[in-house]
């Protein structure tokens, strides 16, 4: 008896001792490994990983309905925006999910803290061998073959089956990417932007774009003013990735020749996350960082532009829109010229960071993604069987840049893409213009693509043979890349002179922009993306997958908006 029950102490002692992972239920899984990636083996069992748990929201689809009644100007609710504290109210789990998810942790012996205030992401750092445990998991270490990027991935985990009611996903676990978070630099997914020869100097239907593009050709094209923003309360963030470093003696050359008419010492503030860094040697001047800068700062003349360099050590669009979330008082505008393959994200982690972006746009935020540079081929893999997506721009609370090139007139660049996601369904405020143009499609490209998902880009701008100063030296440049931070300006300039009237900045543009300010764009009627072995999306009269609405009329926004 006596050895009987010391067995059983042990026993019992060593059932305690490890995490509590009875009546686990898978929650995501890969069926394999993604293309491009070596499985090299097992993570060391001593590594620490930091791990988030997202959790179910309170009240997500009544933040949502908010979104779209301050976003919508037939709403009586139009421009008021809600404060942090009142976005909260609506993401903050519900005290059963708390103190559910809460004694999971203490029973497995798990110190979490709050990533967002509102609560609905949970950090903490435990060994790779309790992980699995855990989890039920196998985290791997994995080795991207064209970057030799290496990361700690499991193909599948579970989770207790009573807290798949509330936990929505942990990550990173099969989230599989070039970048891990961020994959800009890697040709398979958005090709970088990317340097092409100097344009034909040409007698142009406008003389200020003859040259290639440049702020003035801008002014020209779009009506954008060349006098200092009115409000210095409207500001525009600028997110930089893998080692994009905007260099401001680049940016100083470039406002010498291109902007003549404001001082060149016209610079920005610096913000760095995941240990970030932006040094100044001219060899490590960024050429997408100072593209972005460059048509920020020199477009949007007097509103205050931020850098934020986010370093490797993160989880890039996460993180960005978490440390958005923490602000008080975030930028009104926030452009970024990197994305992904849509696939390539699970489900539940692109709803997750596309409800982060939702609250942002309940803040009065607006959200600017470059639709990527591989027309409909997403990855630039010309044998695949079927468009491919990107992301984020499939996501429905932002706004997607597509891109043109030419002046006179400006046509759909070849290289923008386009498209329908496959992971978020058509909303309700594009439902009409995307139906009359699968309309005009007809049967072309039937197989190909989600008809019922949500289409993108939304707009369009000049994307190619942009000038730049990069390292002390002016290139050309072509991209997508150049788009959203031209656009991002536009809307800047325009939230300056809100303010400056006394109303509120525009936020989440799409339901103005599919409604009221449709008009306001310059449709463009010629051009296509192709990919997949097929010539693509054909633009069209109205919205396309090509050039989405169009290019802007500064004027006529500026009526669209009410000023």
């Amino acid at each position: 008896m006596l050895v009987s029950a010391a067995f059983f102490a042990l026993l019992l002692t060593g059932t305690l001792a490890k995490p509590v992972t009875r009546d686990l239920v898978v929650h995501e899984r890969r069926d394999s490994v993604p293309s491009g990636f070596v499985k090299e083996g097992p993570a060391s069992p001593e590594t620490m990983l930091k791990l988030s748990v997202g959790l179910y929201s309170k009240d997500i689809s009544g933040l949502q309905k908010v979104l779209y009644d301050v976003s919508t100007p037939q709403s009586p609710l139009y421009g008021q925006h809600l404060s942090k504290a009142e976005v909260d109210e609506y993401v903050k789990p519900t005290d059963e999910t708390v103190n559910a998810v809460t004694d999971w942790f203490k029973a497995n012996n798990i110190t979490a803290t709050k990533d967002t205030p509102a609560g609905d992401w949970l950090s903490f750092s435990i060994p790779v061998s309790q992980a699995n445990e855990l989890f039920d998991a196998d985290f791997t270490t994995f080795t991207h073959t064209e970057t030799g990027t290496k990361a700690i991935r499991t193909l599948s985990y579970s989770l207790p089956a009573s807290l798949k009611q509330h936990i929505e996903l942990v990550r990173p676990t099969t989230y599989l990417s070039p970048r891990f978070g961020i994959a800009k630099a890697s040709a398979t997914i958005y090709a970088p932007v990317h340097v092409v020869p100097a344009p034909e100097v040409s007698t142009s239907a406008d003389d200020a774009c003859s040259g290639g593009i440049t702020p003035a050709c801008l002014q020209s094209i779009y009506g954008i003013p060349s006098t200092a923003a009115p409000n210095q309360d409207s500001k525009i963030l600028v997110t930089g990735f893998i080692d994009q470093y905007a260099n401001e003696a680049d940016l100083q050359d470039f406002l010498e020749q291109f902007r003549t008419d404001i001082d060149p010492s016209t610079t920005f503030s610096l913000e760095t996350l995941d240990g970030g860094s932006n040094p100044q040697d001219p060899s490590q001047a960024g050429t997408e960082a100072d593209l972005d800068m460059q048509y920020t700062v020199g477009v949007a003349t007097g509103v205050p532009v931020t850098f934020v360099s986010v370093g490797d050590g993160g989880d890039g669009f996460y993180d960005v829109s978490t440390w958005l979330l923490g602000l008080e008082s975030p930028p009104q505008v926030v452009t970024t010229s990197y994305g992904e393959t849509e696939s390539q994200v699970g489900i539940a982690e692109a709803n997750k960071l596309c409800n982060n972006y939702m609250q942002l746009g309940a803040q009065g935020v607006t959200v600017l993604y470059a639709s990527g540079d591989s027309g409909v081929g997403g990855s630039n893999d010309a044998s695949c069987s079927a468009f491919v997506p990107t992301f984020p721009s499939g996501c429905p609370y932002l706004t997607s840049v597509g891109a043109t090139t030419g002046t006179a007139p400006e046509t759909g660049a070849s290289f923008s893409s386009g498209g329908f996601s496959n992971y978020f369904g058509v909303p309700d405020y594009q439902s009409s213009a995307v139906s009359s143009y699968l309309s005009t499609l007809g049967s072309t490209n039937a197989g190909y693509f989600n008809a019922s998902g949500r289409a993108y880009p939304d707009v369009a701008a000049q994307g190619n043979e942009v000038e730049i100063v990069v390292g002390g030296s002016t290139v050309y440049v072509a991209g997508t890349s150049c788009s959203s931070p031209i656009f991002a300006s536009i809307v800047g300039l325009l939230n300056s002179e809100l303010l400056a009237a006394g109303k509120s900045t525009l936020g989440f543009l799409n339901p103005l922009l599919y409604s009221g300010a449709a008009s306001a764009f310059t449709d463009i009627t010629s051009g296509s993306n192709p990919g997949c072995n097929t010539n693509g999306f054909p633009t069209a009269s109205g919205w396309d997958p090509v050039t989405g609405l169009g290019t802007p009329n500064y004027a006529k926004l500026r009526t669209a908006v009410g000023l």
